[in-house]
């Protein structure tokens, strides 16, 4: 059992499981029953997202040290209650079940992905 950190909307991978959105928004012009057919997601969880400002934040980033000050700012949302118990929930679920989790970014170096990543793998999360 494990999670995968993919690029939603992306074909899905054999036994991938249900598939997570974290994002901010759902899919522009992409009718709301559509987005599991059409592989964006199945379940929306914004939760898990950066906050509107913090995604302004990141793709704004031009430099290293830019992306680097989104990486703590997000990491320090992510340590509060809600997204940290939702972290745990996942990383423990992974263990149990096939499941993803993603974001439309293409490339998963600059992408809060990348940080949800290493968030779930360092609660001992199964991940692909």
């Amino acid at each position: 059992m494990t999670i995968r950190i993919v690029r939603l909307g992306a074909p899905r991978l054999p036994n991938e499981g249900l598939r997570i959105g974290t994002v901010r928004r759902p899919p522009r012009g992409v009718r709301k029953e559509r987005y599991a057919a059409e592989n964006w997601y199945d379940v929306w969880y914004p939760e898990l997202s950066p906050s509107p400002q913090l995604v302004t934040r990141a793709q704004s980033a031009a430099t290293e040290g830019e992306w680097k000050a989104f990486v703590r700012a997000f990491r320090t949302e992510m340590n509060e209650p809600a997204a940290r118990h939702s972290l745990d929930l996942l990383a423990a679920l992974s263990r149990h079940a096939d499941f993803s989790i993603g974001c439309y970014c293409e490339d998963e170096g600059r992408c809060h992905r990348s940080v949800l990543r290493e968030l779930l793998s360092e609660r001992g999360a199964a991940i692909r």
